[in-house]
């Protein structure tokens, strides 16, 4: 009982800021302050941190597969969400087809940045000889033909214009989060049913989003690279953009999916103007 008392409120704290016309409208703005004036942060960690280590648990377990996490945890509650409504597969899976189709620009994005930066990047092979050393640093003889992927694990150098794939994928994971969930707080205050399961996955990300903007915070404080990690946060903020303020504002038709909560939100005015429409008949 207990339990559930203290579910109950967190969720319904956490769903009113999320769904906070304020928080919704800024909530890019804050993301874009804090990929800009992250970097800063480096002048006050500690380098020996144990977050100054690319091999971290969290870095290893979470953020090489972000997006994995994020489809999971977010896919598995606006299935939930639209199916305890309406109970309908084909609407559930409609809303669930906004994740795949982000997923696709996300990969889309990726494919078109691994071509530009083999494209226009070198790699390098050091040679670590005493006779080859030119004031203390190896030099460098350059391998045509090798793509950037061959050239790391060959233990080469490359050198070339990059953007950062992981700053992109935070900013976009973040964004998606907040756009997902904040449907949950109008819910609950239209009187919606919502049981412990609904509660829990919606819990799981917001403690998510959390985790991901802690993420992000490290990799700009710990591992700043100026200006590809702001352009790689350009394009997250880009992406979102382009979803959910504009393709999936046209729909839902055959090629949009719609905004989340359309035709979820109104479940519950649309029940009662129904009963008054009743008792107004007898």
């Amino acid at each position: 009982m207990i339990l559930n008392t203290v579910l109950v409120v967190l969720t319904d704290l956490a769903a009113r800021c999320l769904g906070n016309t304020l928080f919704r409208q800024h909530f890019h703005l804050f993301l874009s302050s804090v990929v800009m004036f992250g970097p800063a942060l480096s002048f006050w960690v500690s380098q020996h941190s144990v977050f100054a280590r690319r091999s971290h648990f969290l870095y290893r377990m979470f953020l090489h597969s972000g997006w994995g996490w994020t489809f999971i945890f977010v896919g598995s509650f606006v299935f939930l969400l639209s199916f305890s409504i309406r109970r309908s597969l084909s609407l559930s899976v409609r809303h669930l087809s906004r994740l795949l189709l982000a997923g696709g620009l996300w990969l889309g994005f990726c494919k078109l940045l691994d071509i530009l930066e083999n494209a226009t990047g070198s790699c390098y092979e050091p040679l670590t000889s005493s006779a080859d050393l030119a004031n203390g640093q190896p030099l460098l003889v350059l391998r045509e033909g090798e793509s950037k992927l061959e050239c790391l694990r060959a233990g080469m150098l490359w050198r070339g214009y990059e953007v950062s794939e992981d700053v992109f994928l935070l900013c976009l994971c973040c964004l998606l989060l907040t756009e997902e969930t904040a449907v949950f707080g109008p819910y609950l205050s239209l009187g919606g049913f919502s049981d412990a399961p609904l509660r829990i996955l919606f819990l799981l990300c917001v403690l998510l989003l959390s985790l991901w903007l802690f993420l992000l915070l490290c990799l700009l404080a710990y591992f700043p690279q100026f200006p590809t990690q702001l352009i790689g946060g350009a394009l997250g903020c880009l992406s979102w953009r382009v979803l959910y303020q504009g393709w999936y504002r046209l729909g839902p038709n055959w090629f949009c999916p719609g905004r989340p909560g359309l035709g979820l939100l109104n479940t519950k005015v649309e029940a009662e103007d129904g009963q008054q429409n009743h008792s107004k008949t007898n």
